[in-house]
């Protein structure tokens, strides 16, 4: 039986990143995917009615526009084009008013009111213009050595690692509050929780620095352009071919699995210890989402102006409102009400919906494997910022977390960010006995890839790129950077000449 230097077992966004990382190393690699579509959490769907297309999972991509591994690939000569909305995000509030985050800092501070202008200013300023030197150290694999600016990323660290809750005490007004507190909120973690401002920092920085764009066409327009890659350097992708066991498919001197730990314990089976894969089945998921995807037939009639320009939006009333909703979820119970997380890519990409007609992309946070409703908070939720929404609904489709571990085996219980993420277990996981090397496995031929090692969530491919870098040391004795180049997108990456060694 033939022989492969690398097989790579899901073709998520990160098990995309591995795969071409490891091509453009000079290797050949076979990516098997188990759904008959690529693209794992990046894989947009035709729906009824005809002509509307969907995101299933993710939609909006500041991580993704600004990934240290996506700006140094050609995804471009791929057919993968950003489209940047007119605002970035947009958050309303029941007096008709709404903070956003544009692309001009100084357009964010003013919607926030004379009380907070100054202030949120100062906390963004420092990191201005500095967004691949931080993206590239927050989305480092741990203790890979010092930070390329080990001043401005420490200043990061330093102002990020407060809670959400307690950032926002340097803002007086609720439309900043509430906006820092959305931000936040996309952890699921409580607003309480350490970490938790850095992320809402890391967005807004995202916003400022490169947008909070939708892939033309959908976030399979992503998974696309990199499976091009991927098959013009030489690489197979075969798409319907579960695996189950390693031992099923062909040799290989690497095995980079893009699972959850529990589907790398059963997956890799015999060739890790049982020790290591206990640990591995017993890793603890995050809450759940429960998502709606709605076929409109006209754009949604908000209240606040911002909100028909923005991309995304986010729907909780306070700071109090969205705290109250993290925490209920944490106890395992519903949110009441939810706070949601809006986007409205047909506004800007008429590719996605027929003439006229929107399509409406819309989660709210759950409890882990939660097995209720919540489509009637939701749409009043909706209602309440955008009265007469209801009135356009052509047609929705419901996806709690059983559907979600349905359409894709690493979303467990609904968990679609790779388990939970409060700022111990983005940092520690998937295990604090592999915090060194956190996605290798004792045996030396096999990885983990996904989200649920670090940086965590988001389609940015960086978890992808550092197993499969581990690999490539460890196994095929190849040394590649910590950290893509920096350079543009069409610019060769630095994976293209590995030195031995």
């Amino acid at each position: 039986m033939e022989v492969v230097d690398a097989i790579v077992v899901g073709s998520g966004p990160n098990g995309l990143a591995a795969a071409a990382t490891l091509a453009r190393a000079g290797l050949t690699v076979r990516v098997y995917e188990a759904a008959a579509t690529l693209g794992g959490g990046a894989r947009t769907e035709e729906s009824a009615p005809p002509g509307f297309r969907y995101d299933s999972c993710s939609a909006v991509h500041p991580l993704g526009a600004g990934s240290p591994l996506f700006r140094s690939l050609p995804l471009a000569r791929h057919g993968l084009e950003w489209v940047q909305p007119d605002l970035a995000l947009a958050h309303p509030f029941p007096d008709g008013s709404a903070a956003v985050l544009a692309s001009d800092p100084a357009e964010t501070a003013a919607s926030l009111g004379p009380a907070d202008r100054a202030a949120y200013l100062r906390l963004i300023r420092p990191f201005g213009g500095h967004w691949r030197q931080l993206a590239a150290d927050v989305l480092r694999a741990p203790f890979a050595g010092m930070p390329a600016n080990p001043a401005l990323t420490g200043r990061f660290l330093l102002t990020g690692a407060a809670p959400a809750a307690l950032l926002n005490r340097m803002f007086h007004g609720e439309r900043a509050r509430g906006l820092l507190a959305g931000l936040a909120a996309h952890s699921m973690a409580p607003l309480t929780a350490p970490g938790t401002g850095g992320l809402a920092l890391m967005f807004a920085l995202a916003a400022h620095e490169v947008g909070w764009p939708f892939p033309r066409g959908g976030s399979q327009a992503i998974s696309d352009a990199l499976a091009d890659l991927i098959t013009g350097l030489g690489g197979r992708i075969e798409t319907g071919h579960p695996v189950r066991a390693l031992d099923k498919v062909p040799p290989a001197r690497a095995y980079l699995l893009d699972t959850s730990p529990s589907g790398l314990a059963a997956v890799a089976g015999t060739m890790l210890p049982p020790g290591f894969a206990a640990r591995m089945t017993r890793y603890r998921h995050g809450p759940a989402v429960f998502k709606l995807d709605y076929a409109l037939s006209g754009p949604v009639p908000w209240t606040a102006e911002p909100c028909r320009r923005a991309g995304t939006v986010h729907l909780g009333a306070s700071e109090e409102e969205i705290g109250s909703a993290l925490r209920r979820v944490h106890r395992g119970a519903a949110p009441r009400p939810p706070f949601l997380i809006v986007a409205q890519p047909s506004l800007f990409d008429p590719s996605r919906a027929p003439a006229g007609q929107h399509v409406l992309w819309v989660y709210a946070h759950v409890p882990h494997d939660w097995t209720g409703d919540l489509t009637g908070e939701i749409e009043a939720q909706i209602d309440r910022f955008a009265p007469g929404f209801r009135d356009l609904v052509l047609a929705r489709r419901t996806t709690g977390p059983s559907d979600l571990a349905l359409r894709n085996a690493n979303c467990v219980g609904g968990d679609i960010a790779g388990g939970r993420t409060d700022m111990g277990r983005l940092l520690l996981r998937p295990s604090p006995t592999r915090i060194l090397a956190p996605y290798s496995t004792p045996n030396p031929a096999v990885y983990l890839c996904s989200s649920s090692t670090p940086p965590g969530p988001g389609v940015h491919g960086m978890c992808g790129y550092h197993a499969a870098r581990a690999a490539l040391r460890r196994v095929f004795g190849l040394r590649i950077p910590a950290a893509p180049g920096p350079g543009p997108a069409s610019a060769p990456a630095p994976a293209d000449a590995p030195e031995r060694g």
